[in-house]
């Protein structure tokens, strides 16, 4: 969607807004917000990686994932020394049960998981972006520099994913022996459904992607 902001795009593509109760709770609870931020980034980059060593005959794709791997770290290398200038000791926590979440109902057949691995990546990406937006505006002047210098980056990182599941379902539906892919709205609208469900219903930890806090 050329010329369109990126905070309307992503509102657009997703199916409901992030709970004011979860903004609320990451003032409170910015030494885990940033923690998990921080843990959120590496896994991201971990993300792409993994993609670049299974799916080595995609070169287009190959040469984007190695670009996005590079500015996850470097998000995450930024989110380590926020945390080390406010004196927050970065550590690991457990994750929230989100992304394994989404990722439960990924196809275990090629090519639908690969393209359901892009379209989940995609959702994360773009929720991401639906979180900065909202922490922007509540919290301090650092922070919400921080999180609006990270919306255009991970924008794009949303558009990437998804662009190229939906290249490489169009280019598979016209193969003989994977004409029974299901349409790649449908699984797009699926994998919507359950991030709605998950950012809606209640968590018992607060997260960077937990749901509503108890």
């Amino acid at each position: 969607m050329p010329g369109i902001p990126e905070s309307l795009e992503i509102n657009q593509f997703l199916l409901c807004k992030t709970p004011h109760e979860w903004i609320a709770c990451a003032k409170d609870n910015l030494d885990i917000l940033l923690i998990d931020h921080a843990n959120c980034e590496k896994k991201a980059a971990s993300t792409a990686l993994n993609l670049m060593y299974r799916y080595v005959h995609y070169p287009d794709l190959l040469l984007q994932l190695s670009k996005l791997a590079r500015e996850e770290l470097r998000h995450f290398e930024q989110v380590v020394s926020i945390l080390a200038r406010r004196n927050i000791a970065y550590e690991q926590i457990s994750s929230a049960r989100y992304a394994g979440e989404l990722r439960k109902n990924v196809r275990t057949h090629e090519p639908g998981r690969l393209i359901d691995i892009l379209i989940v990546s995609a959702i994360v990406e773009a929720r991401s972006c639906e979180r900065f937006e909202g922490l922007m505006h509540v919290l301090d002047a650092e922070l919400a520099d921080f999180y609006g210098s990270l919306l255009k980056s991970e924008a794009r990182h949303f558009k990437v994913y998804l662009d190229f599941a939906k290249t490489i379902n169009e280019t598979m539906q016209g193969d003989s022996d994977t004409k029974q892919l299901e349409s790649f709205d449908s699984r797009v609208s699926y994998f919507l459904e359950e991030d709605k469900r998950l950012i809606q219903s209640q968590d018992t930890v607060f997260r960077f992607h937990s749901g509503r806090p108890e």
